[in-house]
């Protein structure tokens, strides 16, 4: 059966708005999705008949907002593959990675190594500096292939009994290429290493089962998900959960506390000091439960569709260059492009005055521009509610750039 991208559209109502005196093409779904009537509707029930801290209270709009708190959780756990008590809600995908570098970190040592690539987001090589800075531990980088993915025949060469974690993007952010997870986990379980996956561009094109891939540790962040801003998702195995001491300190992650000791609570407790993000988690659990209800097999197709279209019609344009696989093989609806001669923030700005909403600059990927020696790209990143309109005022207004601009 074909995609039904309309039916999916009237649930965005922002999709409809008239800006400027302009439809809304937007194309910058890989920095932050919209959120369907089933978020907006379940944060506003939150606000409205359940506004209350959690835990803690026995009055009934703190019952009602536990009770929605945790099953949020459940949700995204179903999303997972997972337990619920496996997951950790954080303020967003990166603070997700920094509790690992921070908590999972603490455990590791001067002289222990742990290997990112080349492509990873400035959020999966920065707090991993930061540790090195702490403990010494020492970081590597794979290289990246000219086509845009981890080039994997080089991992080996990078394995050492001395590796303790490999974390990479499950979905490269500028280039779209999916990680094969499998070929990665089996290399890094021969040197006993963990493996994390900074899934933010991955968990908002359809449900994942986490266990069949092998992996200890995942990130990805609700804003991306069709869910609000200021929440996101660790899940780890529970043994390192249990082996993992606290990030933050405060209320709610404790066993007992005394001037002379504290004890934690179990996890995900341990993990979620002060008030936790409510309502965002609230609103990523009907995001997870509204996801989980999609035919992800015609969704994709319909975005891969999309991208065809956005291959085909870019190369068409004379000064257009694409990074990133050439097919549609193993990647996912992110296409980064560079206009000979103009700058991908002029790019982005005329095509905003065709109401196109792109991304342009380096991404938060800093060394892959280095890689490729560019100062940045434009970025087109697509959602199951876009359709052909989208793609059409994309590419005319790509056109115009050509024409104009150089």
């Amino acid at each position: 059966m074909s995609f039904d991208v309309v039916s999916v559209r009237r649930q965005f109502p922002i999709l409809a708005e008239i800006i400027d005196g302009k439809p809304v093409h937007y194309l910058d779904n890989g920095a932050s999705a919209q959120t369907p009537l089933a978020v907006l509707d379940a944060v506003r029930t939150y606000e409205t008949t359940a506004r209350a801290n959690v835990l803690r209270g026995v009055h009934r709009l703190a019952e009602r907002a536990t009770e929605g708190y945790e099953s949020a959780r459940e949700e995204v756990a179903k999303f997972l593959g997972v337990q619920p008590m496996e997951i950790v809600f954080t303020g967003g995908c990166t603070a997700a990675i920094n509790l690992v570098a921070y908590s999972y970190g603490s455990l590791l040592k001067a002289g222990d190594r742990i290997l990112l690539s080349e492509l990873e987001h400035h959020s999966n090589i920065v707090p991993w500096q930061l540790l090195r800075q702490r403990s010494g531990v020492e970081l590597d980088m794979i290289p990246v292939t000219i086509d845009g993915r981890i080039d994997l025949e080089q991992l080996p060469k990078f394995l050492t009994p001395k590796t303790k974690l490999v974390s990479l993007a499950h979905v490269s952010n500028v280039t779209g290429a999916l990680l094969d997870v499998r070929a990665v986990v089996a290399a890094a379980k021969s040197v006993g290493a963990k493996v994390m996956l900074d899934g933010a561009q991955r968990a908002p094109h359809g449900p994942l089962d986490l266990l069949a891939l092998g992996i200890d540790f995942y990130v990805f962040a609700g804003h991306k998900a069709y869910g609000p801003n200021g929440v996101g998702v660790l899940w780890a195995r529970p043994e390192l959960l249990e082996a993992m001491p606290p990030f933050h300190g405060g209320g709610s992650m404790i066993g007992r506390v005394t001037f002379a000791e504290t004890t934690w609570a179990p996890p995900p407790r341990r993990f979620e000091a002060g008030t936790p993000p409510i309502g965002q988690a609230i609103g990523l659990g009907a995001a997870c439960k509204w996801m989980a209800a999609l035919d992800w097999t015609s969704a994709h197709a319909h975005e891969m569709g999309l991208v065809q279209r956005v291959m085909d019609g870019l190369q068409k344009i004379d000064g257009t260059q694409l990074f990133g696989p050439a097919s549609l093989q193993s990647r996912y609806p992110v296409v980064s492009f560079q206009l000979e001669g103009v700058h991908p923030h002029d790019v982005a700005q005329t095509l905003d005055s065709f109401g196109v909403a792109v991304r342009a600059g380096h991404h938060c990927a800093q060394p892959l521009m280095d890689r490729f020696d560019l100062d940045g790209t434009t970025r087109v990143s697509i959602a199951p509610y876009n359709d052909n309109t989208d793609i059409d005022a994309l590419l005319t207004g790509v056109k115009h750039a050509a024409k104009t601009l150089r």
